[in-house]
């Protein structure tokens, strides 16, 4: 399996590195495994929602 690091997957979702390091010790991504001090994520891993927000499906563009 091929893992982005948190650097790399906050550039391809638009976030801060320590929002995707929350993310993962939450374990909101599925798949993201700690290995040492660093965060190993699926290449093919879903941004997840963000909780702070209430989006209407209906209203998307």
């Amino acid at each position: 399996m091929e893992y982005m690091t948190l650097k790399e997957a906050s550039e391809k979702w638009g976030v801060s590195p320590r929002r995707i390091n929350y993310y993962c010790s939450a374990g909101r991504i599925v798949g993201a495994e700690k290995k040492g001090t660093v965060w190993l994520i699926p290449i093919n891993a879903e941004k997840p929602m963000d909780k702070r927000r209430k989006e209407n499906k209906d209203n998307a563009i």
